[in-house]
């Protein structure tokens, strides 16, 4: 899945109950801040680069490793990649 394919993916799943779409620039816009672009580092990079651990919840971590980032998925991640959960 490229960056597109992410957009448009997320662009879906965060429809609401009365089915307003948040749209395709809203969800760019919320990537590129928590992710980051070439030019400008997201909140997790620059959360890393501080040498602070980012916790996303049960889906994992990401967490800073002699200057560079280490991923570790947490629980939920791992159970449903495994097949174990719903």
């Amino acid at each position: 899945m490229d960056r597109t394919q992410l957009i448009e993916a997320t662009t879906e799943k965060a429809a609401d109950d009365d089915g307003r779409r948040t749209t395709a620039d809203e969800v760019e816009r919320v990537l590129d801040a928590v992710f980051g672009t070439v030019e400008h580092p997201g909140s997790i990079a620059e959360a890393l680069r501080r040498g602070e651990e980012v916790l996303l919840g049960s889906f994992g971590r990401f967490q800073p490793d002699g200057g560079t980032a280490v991923f570790r998925p947490g629980r939920a991640l791992t159970e449903f990649l495994q097949g174990t959960t719903g």
